[in-house]
């Protein structure tokens, strides 16, 4: 299915497309795909696409190292904080 965003495939494509959305408009996105598992709810498995954006919205301001980048979303995945959710 081409528009389902939560397979493995789908988040993959999502990825890239936010990616080289903002990338054409002079902004660097990190983005994650975090493999989620089964879901009873939905009956198959699920990848979530995950941000450093707030809001869809791309940070402002200085580069941050890929090693802080990474700490800064691990410590907000356990922090409670809900990140953006792109939909079709």
């Amino acid at each position: 299915m081409s528009g389902d965003w939560c397979t493995t495939d789908g988040a993959r494509r999502l990825k890239d497309k936010i990616e080289a959305y903002w990338r054409e408009r002079g902004f660097d996105v990190d983005i994650d795909l975090v493999e989620a598992g089964f879901i009873a709810a939905m009956r198959s498995g699920r990848t979530d696409v995950r941000s450093n954006m707030i809001n869809g919205m791309p940070v402002r301001g200085e580069r941050k190292s890929d090693d802080t980048a990474r700490m800064a979303r691990s410590m907000s995945k356990h922090s409670g904080e809900s990140n953006f959710s792109w939909a079709s």
